[in-house]
Order: C-alpha cells, then structure tokens, then sequence
C-alpha cells in the first residue's frame, strides 16, 4: 500500500509529515509551513503544494488531521443523519465547513467536527484518496489507555495552538472534554483548577497530567504543585519510549501520537 501524507491544519499553523518508507523503522519526515496571515489557510494550503518539499514527492493518499470545535456524543444516541443539525446548533460560526466525524468505540463516543469547505476541496484536487480525522483523536485513545495506571483519578490537559483541551475519563466514557483559549499560563492555572474542582477531584490523592506547548512551564508547573500535589508534566520522550517522532522538534503530540501509538 503507498504512503499517505498526513496535513495537520489547526487555526494557526499548517505542517506535513509521513511514516518513512521502510514502514519498520518509525521514523517519520516532518515538514512545518510558515502560514502567511494575510491569507486564508486554503489559499495557504495551495501555496505550500507549490514550494514544500513533501507535497510534491508523489503522495495519492491523504490525512487531514484537523484541529477544529468538537461536539461530543454519546455513541448510544449518535445518528449520522442527525450530526451536522446538531453541530450548527451547537457552533454558529459562519465560516464555510463540512462536517465530519470520528467514532471512539473505547469511550462510547462521536467525535463530531468540521473542515474548511474550501480546504477539503484543494486536498481532494491533490489525492485520489483522503481522510479526514479529529486532530485529538489519536491523544485520547492513547491517554485513555493511559488512564488505567493505577487507581487514582486523572485530569489530563493538552496545550496545543493557543489552547488547552482538559479532559477526563471514567472507565469507557469521558467524565469531562472541553477545550479552552489559554494563551497565557495565568489563564490556564484558573482553567485547570476550576476543572479540578467541578469533578470533584482530591487534591491531595487524584492526578493531573499536562503535555504539549506549555505556556510559562517553569511558572506554571510550580503553581499548579501549590494546589494539587500530584501535578505531573507527560514527556513524550521517556513515555514513548524515545520513538523517532518524539525527538522531531515543533511535532505536536497529537502527531506523535498518532505515528507512535497509531489512530
């Protein structure tokens, strides 16, 4: 089977990457684009065909991995039909969009989500065969697995793109999802802890684990051990167990997820 060519595009920013070819090894070839702000990531995607080096490298297949407003689900009550209803109620933006969605069969949910309109027609001009997936996807199968260890309740949180996606599990459901404009640490401490609080959770015996772009790392995690004494920092390094696509610099997590642990 070819490659396929993995397109994360979020708000922001826009990066290629692939598996190697070998498919053995689990090294993977990561490419940022530096997204221009005076046009739109459509416009930007079109221009990076042209002058990046992995689009042009004879990929058919695609994977756009999009960082967009999630609508969960309960599995039981999901309808396909139904799905971009309940999206447009819940999100108003006016920005055209396809909506589409992702099952996860081991939380019992529906990831509901949407693609710039616009964009999914340039990636479906460029390959035969495109997937569309949840950008947190892969980083809630893994941290779900992940949440198993041990007995104590968890908290975990996912800087990424200027925000933070707090998230909880119980046992094969979600306890908590929700994501969070958190620019600056301040923000995100009161983010964490009035999450923390809301479920309930023991300051002195459950756990909260963050990973990704933290902002203000060496303030931030200091605070946070002021109120809860089981704050924790994932390194993808060392819990991956040093994995080519941990050492890539500016990979998200979402993307080393995906490459390590697999959609």
């Amino acid at each position: 089977m070819s490659r396929r060519l993995t397109i994360r595009v979020s708000r922001h920013s826009l990066s290629f990457s692939s598996a190697n070819a070998d498919g053995n090894s689990g090294e993977v070839t990561f490419e940022p684009y530096t997204v221009k702000s005076g046009m739109s990531m459509p416009a930007n995607l079109r221009e990076a065909f042209k002058t990046a080096s992995l689009p042009g490298m004879g990929f058919n297949r695609a994977l756009a991995m999009v960082d967009s407003p999630v609508l969960m689900v309960p599995l039981d009550l999901f309808k396909a039909d139904d799905a971009e209803q309940f999206y447009r109620r819940s999100f108003t933006q006016s920005e055209p969009d396809r909506v589409a969605y992702n099952v996860l069969p081991e939380l019992s949910a529906v990831a509901v989500f949407t693609i710039n309109k616009d964009l999914k027609l340039v990636i479906d001009d460029h390959f035969a065969d495109v997937v569309v997936n949840c950008a947190m996807t892969p980083v809630w199968k893994y941290l779900h697995q992940r949440s198993f260890i041990g007995s104590r309740g968890k908290l975990y949180g996912y800087f990424h793109d200027r925000k933070l996606e707090l998230f909880s599990f119980n046992q094969r459901r979600f306890k908590f999802c929700n994501t969070f404009d958190a620019a600056n640490a301040h923000d995100a401490l009161y983010f964490i802890l009035n999450v923390w609080k809301q479920l309930a959770l023991s300051p002195e015996h459950d756990e909260l684990h963050i990973v990704g772009d933290i902002p203000e790392q060496d303030w931030l995690v200091p605070e946070l051990k002021r109120f809860l004494q089981r704050a924790y920092t994932i390194n993808p390094t060392g819990d991956f167990n040093r994995a080519p696509a941990t050492l890539i610099k500016g990979m998200p997590y979402d993307l080393m997820a995906y490459y390590v642990k697999g959609r």
